[in-house]
C-alpha cells in the first residue's frame, strides 16, 4: 500500500520533528525535505515540531541552529512551530484518560525490582522487557503514597501489522511488545506518548521519518488504537550511509547543514537536489529543480535500501548550480569569503568588479570557496605573495619576458579583451614562443598562482593600471 493510495480522503499533513540537542543534521534535512515535498505534491501542509522534552540537553542555541538550517533550505513550516514541552499537560491528560478507560494502569515496581528483573532476564538470555507485574493488581496493594508510573496495557495476543509506504507490510507479534511507560513517577510524559498525542492534535496524516523509528511505530500504535484515533500512514525511509556502507557519522562528514553552507561553500539548491536523489529517483534525471521535485515527488519513489553519501557527486552538482546562479547573488555570497582570506572588507567598487568577474570565475569552480580562491587575486595589494609553483615560473628569462609584455601593453588605449589578446599574441610571436609559454609567467605575475581565469580576462578585469603595475613589479624589478 503506498502513501499515495491511503489517507488521501482529507488534507495531507506532514511534520518534521527534530530534537534541539544540536545542529540540523544532514539526514534530518533530507527527512524534512521529503515531508515538505510530499505535502506540496499533494496540496497539503508541512508542519514543524520541536521535541524539546529533554530539558537537560535542549538548548535555545540548538533551536536557533535548526531553524536557521531549515530557513536556508527553504523548508520552514506552513504554520508556527509547535514546542512539545509546552504541551506537557495535554500529554498527561491523555495518559489519565487511558488510565480511566482501563487501557493503562499504575505500576508501583521499584527501581530495585526492575533492576533485578533485567538481571534475571539477562542471565537467562531472555529479551529484556517489563513483565507486567502490576498489570492486573489493584493499586491499593501498594504502600500508601508509593511512587508509580502509568503504563499502557499493550495487547498480548495476536499481531500488529503496519503497511508501511516504504518498507511494505511489517508484522510484529504482540507478545514482543511490553507495557511501555506513558507517565513517569514525577508525572512527566515520555517521548513515546508525547509524539503520538502531538501527531494526533496537529492532524498529521503521514508520518515520514527514518527507519530507525519503525519499531517505535508498533508501540505507538497501541496508544492510537486505545484512544480510537485515526492511524497515520507510516513511511519509514532508510538511513543515509557513508561511502564505506557504514551508518553516516561525523567521520564521513555528517555535519550540520550550516557546515555545508559556511565551511564547504555549497548552495542550498545543490544540497536539496543532492538530498532528493539520496534514496529517491525519477528515471535518469539527476538535476531536478525545486518546482520539478514538487511535481514528481511521491513516497512510492523511495527505495528500501540505504543510500551512500558521495561528496564528489555533491560537489559536481554544486558546480552545476554555481554556473546557473545569478552573478550578483554569487558576488554577495563570495565577497565575505574573499574578505576573510584577505583580512579586509570589499568595497562597493570591489563588489561591482567581483560581479563583473563572475562569468569568468564560476565555470571553473565547484564551491563558493573555490570561487573566492579564484577571485582573490583581483583584490590583493602589491607586491603579491606568490605560491611555490608561481615562484618557480618567475625565473630571469620569464621576468625579462614580462617586462617586454608590460612595455607592449603600455600604449594600448582601448583596454578590451580583444586588444589585450592581440598584443599578447604579438609578444609571443616576436619571442618565438607558444602562447602558453607567455601566459604561464603572466598568470603567475598577475595572480600569484598558476591557476586562474583565462589570461586575457585576468588582464581585462584587473584594468590597465593595475595590470602594468603588477607586471612591472615583477618584470622591471630584475631587468632594469
Amino acid at each position: 500500500m503506498t502513501a499515495s493510495a491511503t489517507g488521501m480522503n482529507k488534507q495531507v499533513v506532514t511534520r518534521f520533528a527534530p530534537s534541539p540537542t544540536g545542529f540540523l543534521h544532514i539526514g534530518g534535512a533530507r527527512t524534512a525535505l521529503f515531508n515538505w515535498l510530499f505535502a506540496r505534491h499533494h496540496g497539503g501542509k508541512f508542519l514543524l515540531r520541536v521535541e524539546d522534552t529533554d530539558r537537560a540537553r535542549s538548548t535555545d542555541a540548538a533551536v536557533a541552529a535548526i531553524f536557521d538550517g531549515l530557513d536556508w533550505l527553504g523548508l520552514l513550516g506552513d504554520e508556527e512551530p509547535v514546542f512539545q514541552f509546552a504541551r506537557t499537560a495535554r500529554h498527561a491528560e491523555v495518559a489519565h484518560q487511558l488510565l480511566a478507560q482501563g487501557d493503562a494502569y499504575k505500576c508501583f515496581a521499584t527501581p530495585e525490582e526492575l533492576a533485578a528483573l533485567r538481571e534475571a532476564q539477562r542471565a537467562a538470555r531472555q529479551p529484556m522487557r517489563y513483565d507486567g507485574r502490576w498489570r492486573d493488581r489493584a493499586p491499593d496493594e501498594a504502600p500508601a503514597g508509593a511512587p508509580f508510573v502509568i503504563r499502557l496495557k499493550a495487547p498480548r495476543e495476536g499481531e500488529t501489522v503496519i503497511d508501511d509506504a516504504v518498507q511494505g507490510r511489517v508484522v510484529v507479534q504482540n507478545a514482543e511488545l511490553d507495557d511501555m511507560i506513558l507517565l513517569r513517577s514525577d508525572g512527566t510524559p515520555t517521548y513515546m506518548l508525547a509524539v503520538v498525542v502531538d501527531d494526533h492534535d496537529m492532524g498529521v496524516t503521514h508520518v515520514i521519518r527514518g527507519d530507525d523509528h519503525l519499531n517505535n511505530a508498533f508501540r505507538q500504535l497501541g496508544i492510537i488504537k486505545a484512544m480510537g484515533w485515526d492511524e497515520p500512514v507510516y513511511a519509514h525511509i532508510p538511513l543515509i550511509h557513508g561511502a564505506d556502507g557504514a551508518k553516516l557519522s561525523k567521520r564521513h562528514g555528517a555535519l550540520g547543514v550550516d557546515a555545508y553552507r559556511d565551511e564547504m561553500g555549497m548552495l542550498p539548491e545543490a544540497v536539496l537536489n543532492y538530498l532528493l536523489r539520496l534514496g529517491w529517483g525519477h528515471g535518469d534525471e539527476e538535476t531536478i529543480s525545486r518546482d520539478r521535485a514538487v511535481e514528481l515527488f511521491d513516497i512510492d519513489g523511495v527505495g528500501r535500501s540505504p543510500s551512500r553519501f558521495d561528496f564528489k557527486k555533491l560537489e559536481n552538482l554544486n558546480g552545476h548550480y554555481l554556473r546557473e546562479a545569478d552573478d550578483a547573488r554569487l558576488a554577495a555570497l563570495v565577497s565575505p569569503r574573499i574578505g576573510q582570506r584577505l583580512g579586509t572588507q570589499l568595497s562597493d567598487e570591489d563588489m561591482a568588479l567581483l560581479e563583473t568577474a563572475m562569468p569568468q570565475l564560476k565555470p571553473r569552480a565547484k564551491t563558493l570557496n573555490e570561487i573566492a580562491e579564484g577571485g582573490e587575486f583581483l583584490f590583493k595589494n602589491c607586491p603579491l605573495d606568490f605560491d611555490e609553483k608561481a615562484s618557480a615560473l618567475l625565473d630571469d628569462s620569464a621576468r625579462a619576458l614580462l617586462a617586454k609584455t608590460a612595455d607592449a601593453l603600455s600604449p594600448v588605449q582601448s583596454w578590451t579583451v580583444e586588444a589585450i589578446e592581440d598584443v599578447i599574441r604579438r609578444v609571443a610571436e616576436d619571442a618565438g614562443l607558444g602562447l602558453g609559454k607567455v601566459a604561464q609567467p603572466l598568470r603567475a605575475a598577475l595572480t600569484g598562482r598558476t591557476v586562474s581565469p583565462g589570461i586575457f580576462d585576468v588582464l581585462f578585469l584587473l584594468g590597465k593600471e593595475e595590470s602594468l603595475g603588477r607586471l612591472n613589479d615583477v618584470g622591471h624589478a630584475s631587468v632594469g
